[in-house]
């Protein structure tokens, strides 16, 4: 009888250029806390501390694609986050450095917008789509950037429409060329600040990961307005789990206005001290810095101190109702985020990754090929794949009081990894699961883990 592995194999992109990377030594894919992992529908993105490199596991005849950033090497900036944005017709990749930059670029390795979002260190990039209305069957999509205390909001729309008018100039010039009049900074500036909505959301402790879980209600005895709250849910050091109202309005706290004030003076102050130092000697004139934007309103709701536990990473489900956080005692908690409860807990997973995904439970559609409809989210079941790389393990467990659907052995030296939200889904195309890939850095292969319990 064969043995089930449960995953399917999909590709290979073992090649010289990973070398540089650290590819050649065991376990230098999950190792090395600088390199950094993204996946979209056809590629893996990865990047080092100054490089991102751009692979295509489902055509083994393509050529990978090298970003090199232009970092400040006063500052010693480097790359600290990345994310692929999969749009219906365009595809991106989206880079957070250590000083506090986003850098969009092509799949060719084009610079196409740049923005100072606040001076610190991008911890991570999300997207997700979010329903506007809690009445209303309406959704949008977000794209949120984590930095330690501070929580950024772009409205996907936004997004793609600066993508959309840059992909229509760059069809008009012939055989891509830029323009002339302007050099890679400008051009990478050229469409203006992308609006977005900026909290500090360090009253409990900086940060190590934080979130948007959805809108939620106005506050008690306050009137309605056309303004929306979001609620942030972030875990770090000082507090395991913590939670924050969050506002359109920008009236703030007076800790956030100091931070708004002095934080970015004194940034720009040591930055023109080493400028007036390592100052060269060109007279072209450059443009003024980008400064961030003050703080919208963040109203603490809750917190949780359990010295020594430490949060240290959080995965949100699909709708927002529910985050895995994994702390530093080899615990995994499953968290309510309307209720703000665990209604979970897992022991005994050091080290270990969590990730959202959806199991084919309807068994007429499981076990029959032959059937003329496509399967539909009803179809399937929430479940959260934890990888245990001290156990050399991956579970599958049904969410949120389910049994332990399956177990799957993975070698040393692999990493899951999940495409972000896709933005323009049609509500009328067949649904698509919630998928988990399974990267393994020594041999290269990327496989997916079988969404089908009989597979």
């Amino acid at each position: 009888m064969t043995k089930r592995s449960y995953k399917t194999e999909l590709g290979c992109i073992a090649c010289d250029e990973l070398t540089e990377l650290g590819a050649g030594k065991p376990g230098w894919l999950v190792d090395n806390p600088n390199l950094l992992s993204a996946i979209d529908t056809h590629s893996v993105a990865l990047a080092n501390r100054y490089t991102i490199l751009l692979l295509s596991w489902s055509d083994p005849d393509s050529t990978p694609i090298k970003i090199r950033p232009d970092l400040s090497p006063i500052q010693a900036e480097h790359i600290s986050a990345i994310e692929c944005l999969i749009f219906d017709d365009l595809r991106v990749i989206v880079a957070g450095t250590s000083c506090g930059f986003l850098l969009f670029y092509s799949l060719r390795g084009e610079l196409i917008h740049k923005q100072m979002i606040y001076p610190g260190r991008v911890l991570k990039l999300r997207v997700r789509g979010v329903k506007k209305d809690l009445i209303q069957d309406t959704s949008s999509e977000e794209f949120c950037v984590i930095m330690p205390g501070v929580i950024a909001r772009f409205d996907g729309s936004d997004i793609q429409n600066m993508l959309q008018k840059w992909f229509e100039e760059v069809q008009s010039q012939f055989w891509g060329q830029k323009p002339k009049s302007q050099d890679l900074e400008d051009f990478g500036n050229s469409y203006g600040m992308l609006p977005h909505q900026l909290w500090n959301i360090g009253k409990y402790g900086t940060c190590a990961d934080a979130t948007l879980t959805g809108i939620m209600p106005p506050p008690l005895m306050e009137h309605q307005s056309s303004q929306r709250y979001y609620c942030a849910v972030a875990v770090g050091e000082d507090a395991v789990i913590s939670a924050y109202r969050l506002s359109e309005d920008k009236g703030r706290s007076l800790v956030g206005a100091i931070l708004s004030k002095v934080v970015p003076a004194t940034i720009s102050t040591i930055t023109s001290f080493s400028k007036l130092i390592w100052r060269s000697d060109q007279t072209s004139p450059k443009k003024s810095e980008q400064k961030p934007q003050s703080f919208a309103r963040a109203s603490p709701l809750t917190c949780l101190k359990d010295h020594p536990r430490k949060g240290e990473k959080l995965t949100l489900s699909p709708s927002g109702t529910l985050a895995a956080i994994t702390d530093s005692l080899g615990r995994i908690l499953l968290l309510d985020t309307q209720a703000m409860v665990v209604v979970r807990l897992w022991k005994g997973y050091r080290d270990a990754s969590c990730l959202f995904m959806e199991i084919l439970v309807n068994k007429d559609i499981a076990s029959t090929s032959s059937t003329n409809r496509e399967p539909m989210k009803s179809d399937y079941c929430l479940c959260l794949a934890i990888h245990a790389p001290r156990k050399g393990i991956i579970e599958i467990w049904q969410m949120r009081t389910g049994a332990r659907l399956r177990t799957i052995r993975c070698r040393k030296g692999s990493k899951m990894l999940q495409p972000s939200y896709r933005f323009g889904a049609s509500m009328s195309s067949p649904y698509v699961p919630l998928e988990v890939f399974l990267f393994n850095g020594d041999s290269g292969v990327i496989s997916v883990l079988n969404r089908n319990l009989d597979s």
